[in-house]
């Protein structure tokens, strides 16, 4: 009896995880065994008990209504989702993924060391920071205008210092996208620009946000409102983030814009408050929805976070 009953209740739960799938709700959160766990529809909600079987299932929830295509907000400390959707499809990221090029870039250390710009650095377009070849910079200089400026010539010239060709460094996004557990992810250039075959979804993008939220170096870069950079000939110009969020959000910390026609718009973005913080992923939206998307979302998942003590739905994106 005690087996039918188990079945039973497994049946039923797999009903209800398709109807989400119907609904077209966030999916792929994996659940812990044998407990309670939230499903969402539309604004309203229902904790229905789920019984696991061999295979771990998953489970849906939904925070307010943004317009991204795809998108994941997590808890920032612990990986644990708060809401999302279509979170696991592969598309586009933009320049999202210049956060990879940082970290390998990081990863290697020496930021004194010089780079010199070479003319096959600065044949890219659109977004250029104006670095000429022959000039020389030291990869701190280059990395902070980089994720500040968001700057394709300096991704090229920092991804041939690093590996001496694009492709090996393209390589090394790859091997360290792996490491940080991305599964479904395939980088091909340094910056972000649209090419076949260069694809993330929006939790491989959650994932490297964790590892770049937990950097000092990136923090400390992708908090500034403004920067200054003194170019090689002496002249000092102010560097204004391309992330509108900062200031205009006062819980925002960072982190990095995206967007080419394909991708549409792209954001990883992240917020503390009163000892919580949040890391969202939106790709594929719209200029006048992103900014004011970004901060309702990032809001009620602060919020969701304090009156719960920390604790909202299961599913853990991982370290």
């Amino acid at each position: 009896m005690m087996r039918l009953i188990q079945l039973l209740m497994t049946v039923t739960a797999a009903g209800l995880l398709a109807n989400c799938a119907e609904l077209g709700v966030a999916h792929a959160i994996p659940v812990a065994p044998n407990s309670q766990h939230m499903y969402a529809q539309g604004d309203s909600a229902q904790i229905v008990p789920v019984l696991l079987p061999e295979r771990p299932m998953l489970v849906a929830t939904s925070g307010p209504a943004i317009r991204a295509a795809s998108y994941l907000l997590l808890d920032a400390r612990t990986g644990q989702h708060l809401a999302g959707r279509s979170f696991e499809t592969a598309r586009g990221v933009a320049s999202t993924q210049k956060l990879v090029t940082a970290l390998v870039v990081l990863d290697e250390g020496n930021l004194d060391k010089m780079v010199h710009v070479q003319a096959s650095d600065v044949a890219v377009e659109p977004t250029r920071l104006g670095i000429r070849p022959g000039e020389s910079y030291s990869r701190r200089e280059l990395l902070y205008a980089f994720l500040v400026k968001s700057a394709n010539d300096v991704a090229n010239a920092l991804a041939r210092d690093n590996a001496g060709s694009i492709s090996a460094f393209t390589a090394k996004m790859n091997a360290k996208a792996r490491a940080l557990g991305c599964v479904n992810s395939s980088f091909k250039n340094p910056h972000g620009l649209t090419v076949g075959g260069q694809y993330s979804t929006a939790r491989d993008m959650a994932r490297v946000a964790m590892a770049a939220y937990r950097n000092a170096v990136i923090r400390d870069v992708v908090r500034r409102k403004y920067l200054s950079f003194r170019r090689a000939d002496g002249r000092v110009v102010t560097l204004s983030n391309t992330n509108e969020l900062l200031g205009a959000m006062p819980e925002c910390n960072g982190m990095k814009t995206g967007y080419t026609v394909a991708s549409g718009r792209c954001l990883i973005s992240s917020a503390a408050s009163g000892g919580r913080e949040v890391i969202l992923v939106q790709l594929g939206t719209k200029t006048k929805y992103i900014w004011d998307d970004a901060r309702i979302m990032m809001s009620w998942g602060l919020q969701r976070l304090r009156s719960s003590g920390g604790v909202t739905v299961a599913g853990v994106l991982g370290n």
